[in-house]
């Protein structure tokens, strides 16, 4: 292996990666871990989704965990990178009123769910307890 390849952060796991696949038992307990640690943090992310939060931040984590093992994983992976780069790029070159709206409906969108999710999941109506508090204040 050259030096280039093994020096940092990165080519020391890359290096440890290639020592456990190197062993057969090892390649399958490799796969079997990223494979279950994977999934795991994908269902969180999917569960958090609906609420306020870094819910697809986390179901990305989880494609990035799968894209050590899996080629598929690191294909989505990468187009998901390059999908979010090219929104991002277009949203800075919008002029700051657009930028903004934007923004708002966000912000608007996260709300939206939030109050749905109190609403349906706890039986709590945000909405109609302000109101209520605004009619008797």
């Amino acid at each position: 292996m050259s030096p280039a390849r093994s020096s940092g952060f990165r080519g020391r796991i890359r290096l440890s990666l290639e020592i456990i696949r190197a062993n057969p038992t090892g390649r399958i307990a490799l796969k079997t871990i990223v494979a279950v640690t994977g999934t795991v943090v994908v269902l969180i992310g999917l569960a958090l989704i609906p609420l306020p939060g870094p819910g697809w931040l986390i179901v990305i984590g989880g494609l990035a965990i799968w894209a050590i093992e899996f080629h598929w994983a690191r294909r989505l992976l990468h187009f998901t990178r390059s999908r979010v780069q090219s929104w991002t790029r277009w949203v800075g070159r919008q002029p700051l009123s657009l930028r903004f709206l934007l923004g708002a409906a966000g912000l608007v969108f996260v709300a939206a769910v939030l109050w749905l999710s109190l609403k349906m999941g706890l039986g709590i109506d945000v909405v109609a307890e302000i109101l209520r508090y605004l009619a008797t204040h």
